[in-house]
C-alpha cells in the first residue's frame, strides 16, 4: 500500500493552522490591527474572497469522473457583484493492487485547470459555473516523489521499481476491463450550480445549493464521466470560532451521478459527500487553513482505491494583499491510503472586483 508522500510537509503545515488557537489572545490582536487594513466590513452573508475554504477535488482517475463539488463558503456575494477564480492542479498516482478477481494499476499524472465564474443575480442567490480542463499523462514527478521516499525511509508501495514518468490507467476483472495508456487532454464535465444563503446571523450563514455536472468531458480519456451528474448540499460558514481568531467552514450532501457505461455494474451512482475547513488570519494579508474532505467509493470493488470512502487532507497558505483579490498555495494527501491522489499541488486564484 503506498504512503502518502509529502505527509511530513502537508502534516507540518496543517498543525501550525491548528496550533493558532494556542496562541488565541496574540493571534487575536495582530487580526484585529491587520483588520484595518481593508477598506470595509461586508455585510452579513455576503463573501469576500479570503473568506473561502480550499477548493479540493478528488483528482484520483475513476472518483475524478463524478460531479463531487468543493468545498465553498455559505456566503454569497453583494447583488449583482461577480467573482472569478482559476484552480490549476497537479497530482500524482500510483496503485497497484489485488482483490478476489480484481486488478487495478493506476500510474500517472493528472493536470487540471478550472475557470469558476460567480454571479448573485439577486440578494441571497449566486450562480455559480465551473468550466476544467484536463490532460492524463506520464508526468514528470516520480523521480522526485521517489527521492523524498528515500530521504525519510518511507514505504512507497513499490513505486521506487515501476518505470518513471509513465501513465498505466488499467483495471480488469472477469466482466469489466477499462484502460488508459496513451495522453490525453481536454475540456471536462462543465458544471453549474446554484445557492441560496437561507440563514443568516452576526457570526454564521447556512446555505443550500444544487447543481449539475453536463457530460462535456470523455470517459474513454479520463477527462470526466461523459454523463450528467446532479447534486444537492447543505453548506455554513461562520466567523469566530468559539471567540477565536479563526473562520470555519462545512458542506454535507448527496450526487446522483449519470450511469458510466465504461464503469458497469460496479459503478456507486448513490454518493455523499461531506467536509469540514478551518481558516485562521496569523497575520494582516496572510491565513493558514486546513480542511478535510470524504466522500463515498465510486465503485463497487474490494480495491480500497476503488470501493473504500475517499479522505482527503488539505493545508494552505493564503496570501491576500486586499480585499478584491487572495491566493492559496495548497498541498492535498489521501490519508485514506490510494482513495485520492499521492499528492496534489495546487494554485488557486480569486478576483471580486470592486
Amino acid at each position: 500500500m503506498a504512503r502518502p508522500c509529502c505527509a511530513a510537509a502537508a502534516g507540518t503545515l496543517l498543525a501550525a493552522c491548528f496550533a493558532g488557537t494556542c496562541f488565541a489572545a496574540k493571534a487575536a490582536t495582530t487580526a484585529a490591527t491587520s483588520a484595518a487594513t481593508f477598506s470595509a466590513t461586508p455585510p452579513k452573508g455576503v463573501s469576500l474572497v479570503g473568506e473561502e475554504p480550499l477548493y479540493v477535488k478528488n483528482l484520483s482517475p475513476v472518483a475524478g469522473l463524478a460531479g463531487l463539488p468543493s468545498q465553498r463558503s455559505a456566503a454569497v456575494g453583494e447583488a449583482g457583484s461577480w467573482q472569478f477564480a482559476l484552480h490549476g492542479s497537479l497530482a500524482s498516482h500510483y496503485v497497484r493492487d489485488r482483490a478476489s478477481a480484481e486488478a487495478l494499476n493506476l500510474d500517472g499524472e493528472t493536470q487540471r485547470l478550472a475557470l469558476e465564474l460567480r454571479y448573485a443575480f439577486a440578494p441571497d442567490w449566486e450562480l455559480q459555473l465551473e468550466l476544467p480542463w484536463l490532460r492524463q499523462d506520464g508526468g514528470f514527478l516520480d523521480s522526485a516523489i521517489d527521492g523524498w521516499h528515500d530521504f525519510w525511509g518511507m514505504p512507497d508501495g513499490g513505486r521506487g521499481e515501476a518505470p518513471g514518468d509513465v501513465l498505466d490507467y488499467r483495471y480488469a476483472d472477469p466482466a469489466l476491463r477499462f484502460a488508459l495508456r496513451d495522453d490525453s487532454s481536454g475540456l471536462g464535465d462543465a458544471t453549474l450550480a446554484l445557492q441560496h444563503a437561507v440563514y443568516h446571523s452576526q457570526g454564521a450563514t447556512v446555505s443550500l445549493a444544487a447543481g449539475y455536472k453536463f457530460g462535456s468531458g470523455d470517459a474513454g480519456d479520463f477527462t470526466g464521466s461523459g454523463e450528467g451528474d446532479v447534486y444537492a448540499a447543505l453548506r455554513a460558514s461562520g466567523a469566530g470560532l468559539a471567540g477565536l481568531p479563526l473562520d470555519w467552514h462545512a458542506q454535507a450532501g448527496y450526487l446522483r451521478a449519470g450511469e458510466v457505461a465504461m464503469l458497469g455494474p460496479r459503478q456507486e451512482r448513490d454518493l455523499w459527500f461531506a467536509g469540514t475547513a478551518l481558516s485562521w488570519r496569523f497575520a494582516g494579508h496572510w491565513r493558514l487553513l486546513g480542511q478535510l474532505d470524504a466522500h463515498a467509493a465510486p465503485l463497487d470493488s474490494d480495491i480500497d482505491a476503488l470501493g473504500s470512502t475517499a479522505m482527503l487532507l488539505s493545508a494552505g497558505l493564503r496570501w491576500q494583499p486586499d480585499p478584491t483579490w487572495a491566493l492559496d498555495v495548497t498541498v492535498i494527501e489521501d490519508i485514506a491510503v490510494e482513495t485520492a491522489p499521492d499528492v496534489v499541488f495546487q494554485l488557486d486564484l480569486r478576483y471580486r472586483p470592486r
